[in-house]
C-alpha cells in the first residue's frame, strides 16, 4: 500500500505541475500568437482569442482543483492507512494551492470574463469601456501572479514528494554497549 500511495501522490503532483507548465508556456502564448491571428483571420481577433482563452482557462482551473483535491485525499489516505500525520508545512502548501485555485477559478476568472465582454461590447460607453479595460489589465496581472505562485508552489510540492526524507533509524543506545 505504501508504494501505491507514493505512486499516486507523485503522479498527481506530476500531472498538476505538468498541466500548469504546459498551459503557461505553450497553450496560453499560442492563443495570442500570430498563427492564431492568421487562423482566425478576423478584425475581431482580440475578442475571439480572449473567448478561446476563457474556455481553456476554465478547463485549466478545473484541472487545478481536481489535482488539489486528489492531493488532499492523498494526505488523508496516508494518515488512515499508514498512520502518518501530514506535516503542517506540506499540508499548508496544498491547502494554499487549493485556495489559490478557488480564488482564480471562482472569483478572478468570472470577473475577467465579465470585463472582457464589457471591453468589446458595441453598445458600451467609452468611459465604461476604458474603466473595464483598466480593471481587466489589473486583474489579468493578478491572475498571472497567482499562476506564477502556483507553479512555484507546485514545483516545491513535487520535489518534496519525489525526494522523501530518509527514514529515521530506531536504534536503542543499548545496542552499542560492549
Amino acid at each position: 500500500m505504501t508504494g501505491f500511495l507514493r505512486f499516486v501522490g507523485i503522479l498527481n503532483a506530476a500531472v498538476w505541475l505538468g498541466g500548469g507548465i504546459f498551459f503557461t508556456v505553450a497553450l496560453a502564448p499560442a492563443i495570442f500568437s500570430k498563427h492564431m491571428q492568421e487562423a482566425l483571420n478576423s478584425e475581431h481577433y482580440a475578442y475571439f482569442s480572449g473567448k478561446i482563452a476563457q474556455v481553456l482557462i476554465a478547463r485549466y482551473f478545473h484541472l487545478q482543483l481536481i489535482c488539489a483535491l486528489v492531493a488532499l485525499i492523498h494526505f488523508m489516505a496516508e494518515w488512515l492507512y499508514l498512520g502518518k500525520t501530514a506535516q503542517k508545512l506540506w499540508l499548508g502548501l496544498v491547502i494554499g494551492l487549493f485556495s489559490l485555485g478557488i480564488i482564480g477559478g471562482f472569483w478572478l476568472q468570472p470577473r475577467l470574463k465579465e470585463l472582457h465582454t464589457i471591453r468589446y461590447a458595441v453598445n458600451t460607453p467609452r468611459e465604461t469601456r476604458e474603466a473595464a479595460n483598466q480593471s481587466f489589465r489589473t486583474l489579468h496581472g493578478a491572475s498571472q501572479v497567482i499562476n506564477l505562485l502556483m507553479l512555484c508552489g507546485l514545483g516545491v510540492y513535487f520535489w518534496h514528494l519525489a525526494n522523501p526524507p530518509d527514514p529515521t533509524r530506531l536504534l536503542s543506545a543499548a545496542t552499542f554497549r560492549s
